[in-house]
């Protein structure tokens, strides 16, 4: 790390709350070391909650996730005024409403550096005049930046796809916003009995080979796909198939039968949402994955460091995470053949599955532990600074 710039202040950004108390946890701490770190989001316990833990000072700015052209000018004015009057060196934005807000706002109020970092694109996956108002938005945000990184290289691809921005476009480090921690996810952490008594409360026998699933319960992370994979297993397999996290039904339903198939099939063991997902890593065998999108999926990451060979779609992040043959199985989107086909793989061939659990874990420390994420961050922080001051 360069020298420290603790003279400079930073303001980072997010929509909501929840965003920095999440994605970026441990990583404002770190910078409030280097710099002057203040977080601005919307109100919640969630920003309290990053104000106690990070120990950096907060500013509430409320803003929508939806189009809302009075709020979001009310929005754009809060920003402009708190960068008028706190006169960061940096601003920097993760979410896409927070980014436009933000970059707009410090164009305005002369912030010198204006970063922002796409963590997901939403308008690959639209179309008509939704796809074009989203891409227009993006186009304006980049516009007002001075400064674009695209949390991936899939996602930097996509932003020259679509023609997004003619800047520079470059990926810190390895991709992804935060990297993981991987002295919490590690699968020497949980011990054996802790392991024995969740298998044994959720009816796990010691010969189930489980496969697990852990995001939101909706149709756009594959899990129709995932569901006509895994029920056409016979008796050959002893398996379970363990699902953690909630139903979107109102904002990306699954499909009835799909549902109603998660309910009833006592091999299918949905927990529902888990604040600590780490132990239910420890009792599984191997992590499986097919969303439609993403942009640096961490889950995939936390199921690396926990030893877990994976299972992903051939889509952005996941196919920057997982190397074939290595620490993983790459399958087409959306192909429920190819997806059981590459399940009952890693449940017959034994050589193959050791060979992919051995190399999990060194493939997600070696590239996207904190520590080197954060550097490469500060290294870039500073890189900037030293051209514009």
């Amino acid at each position: 790390m360069n020298s420290p710039r603790r003279n400079h202040k930073i303001i980072r950004t997010s929509t909501v709350a929840l965003s920095l108390n999440v994605l970026l946890k441990g990583q404002l701490a770190f910078l409030n070391s280097v710099f002057e770190v203040i977080a601005v989001s919307g109100e919640g316990s969630d920003l309290q909650e990053v104000q106690e833990r990070e120990k950096v000072a907060v500013r509430e700015v409320t803003m929508s996730r939806t189009i809302s052209v009075f709020k979001d000018l009310h929005s754009l004015w809060k920003l402009y005024r708190l960068f008028r009057k706190e006169k960061p060196v940096i601003i920097h934005s993760i979410t896409p409403k927070a980014g436009l807000l933000t970059m707009l706002a410090g164009k305005l109020a002369g912030v010198p550096i204006r970063i922002h970092t796409f963590t997901g694109l939403i308008f690959p996956s639209k179309t008509g005049a939704l796809q074009k108002l989203l891409i227009s938005m993006d186009r304006l945000l980049c516009w007002a930046a001075t400064n674009i990184y695209p949390e991936g290289n899939g996602v930097k691809n996509d932003l020259l796809k679509y023609k997004i921005t003619k800047k520079q476009l470059k990926v810190i480090g390895n991709g992804n916003v935060n990297g993981i921690d991987t002295a919490y996810f590690d699968p020497s952490s949980i011990s054996k009995e802790t392991r024995n008594a969740l298998r044994l409360k959720l009816g796990i026998s010691a010969n189930d080979f489980v496969f697990i699933f852990v995001g939101r319960i909706v149709a756009d992370k594959g899990i129709n796909e995932l569901i006509a994979a895994f029920k056409s297993f016979d008796a050959t397999y002893p398996c379970k198939l363990l699902l953690v996290g909630n139903f979107e039904q109102e904002l990306d339903p699954v499909l009835p039968a799909v549902a109603e198939e998660i309910k009833e099939n006592e091999n299918i063991i949905h927990v529902g949402y888990q604040p600590n997902v780490r132990d239910f890593y420890a009792i599984s065998d191997a992590f499986v994955f097919p969303s439609y999108r993403e942009g640096f999926p961490n889950v995939v990451l936390q199921a690396g460091a926990m030893s877990l060979p994976s299972l992903v779609t051939d889509i952005n992040g996941s196919n920057e995470i997982i190397i074939p043959g290595e620490n993983g199985i790459i399958i087409p989107p959306k192909d429920v053949q190819a997806l059981q086909n590459a399940m009952i793989e890693i449940l017959r061939d034994k050589a193959l599955y050791s060979r992919l659990q051995r190399h999990a874990r060194l493939m997600i420390s070696s590239r996207y532990e904190q520590p080197f994420v954060w550097n490469e961050l500060v290294k870039e922080y500073n890189l900037l600074l030293s051209k514009k001051i």
